[in-house]
């Protein structure tokens, strides 16, 4: 048993060093105290922001110290324990040991946006209210894995169809990991089922595009020439009381060397609408760097990421059941599973 705990410690204390658990418990102590000051919540906004980060870093060490401190109980445990104990200790020893394999899943985020939160996406594709009813599904399965997994989901902008569905809907996601998460479900999800909608109950194709992109709040992370915007205001078609329908509140930035567009009219303010048009504009820019291996925005050509050209998912719902992965291969034959959220194994397929 002391081989097997000793051979657990020597490769957890490898991993913590690798993740800078160390660092990142001081970064918590340090903003402990900061966040205890009253007078932070005088920038109301900086006071948010210092306690998201809390909360991150707290989420990321707490699981680290408790095994590390668990270890350490038991190897003490052992040195004193009786015949009696052993078998009771080898049952916590396979318990930590199951535990670490999953703390260790956090080597996966290794990624530069991997830690970040992140801004959600889905868009109708061609085909009326087919495609509407389709991206409603996808919505739906990403909030059910979003509830799943403790993430946060704020609604930025949701434009529902006439029939059912929805047309566009972005959310934003925080929560440890979000963008990391999320990134592998970028792409074209392609649908064929039964039409619900057809008198005839014709099979249907229908296509939905779902972008995942980094929530980059500081211009400090990716910096975008303000020569290279083009900012239109106009009046909110949308719901939200009396301020947005009579105000230009809604915002629409271009940026011009991609053509890359972004407009946010939810907000009721145009300053807030253009702070949210803002971070989803970095955040399309900086998937754009990474699908065209850019090094710097003055790299990225127009039209040349993938959009609406990447199936990266086929959810077939007749003549039989099936939802496979179209780059790991890895497939499933229980797709209304996969729509109520669990989506893990397709995401960890990818990750690996």
């Amino acid at each position: 048993m002391e081989k097997r705990l000793d051979a657990l410690e020597g490769e957890f204390l490898q991993v913590y060093e690798k993740l800078a658990i160390a660092e990142k418990l001081q970064k918590l102590q340090k903003l402990e105290v900061e966040v205890a000051e009253p007078e932070i919540w005088k920038d109301v906004a900086r006071a948010t922001e210092m306690n998201q980060e809390l909360a991150r870093l707290q989420d990321e060490t707490q699981p680290w110290e408790l095994l590390k401190t668990q270890i350490g109980d038991l190897k003490e445990l052992i040195r004193l324990a009786d015949e009696d104990l052993k078998e009771e200790i080898a049952g916590q020893i396979t318990g930590m040991e199951a535990e670490f394999t999953e703390l260790k899943k956090a080597l996966r985020f290794q990624g530069e946006y991997d830690k970040m939160d992140a801004i959600l996406r889905i868009t109708s594709g061609a085909g009326g209210t087919e495609a509407m009813d389709w991206a409603g599904m996808l919505e739906r399965m990403y909030l059910r894995f979003c509830e799943k997994h403790g993430f946060k989901v704020t609604c930025l902008e949701r434009v529902t169809g006439e029939e059912a569905g929805i047309k566009t809907a972005v959310y934003e996601v925080a929560g440890t990991n979000a963008y990391g998460w999320l990134k592998s479900e970028h792409g074209v999800h392609r649908l064929v089922r039964l039409s619900p909608f057809n008198a005839n109950n014709l099979r249907q194709t229908s296509f939905a595009l779902v972008e995942v992109l980094p929530r980059i709040t500081a211009d400090t992370d990716i910096r975008i020439d303000e020569k290279d915007l083009r900012v239109d205001v106009y009046r909110s078609g949308g719901h939200g009381g009396q301020g947005v329908n009579t105000t230009d509140s809604a915002v629409r930035i271009t940026h011009l060397p991609t053509n890359t567009v972004v407009a946010i009219q939810n907000e009721r303010s145009q300053i807030q609408n253009r702070e949210k048009a803002m971070e989803i504009l970095r955040g399309k820019l900086v998937q754009m760097q990474l699908e065209q291996h850019a090094a710097s925005l003055s790299e990225l050509r127009a039209g040349e990421s993938a959009g609406w050209g990447q199936q990266i998912r086929n959810y077939v719902l007749q003549p039989y059941k099936l939802v496979k992965d179209t780059r790991t291969g890895y497939e499933s034959t229980e797709p209304d599973k996969v729509l109520d959220g669990e989506l893990d194994e397709f995401i960890e397929a990818f990750m690996a």
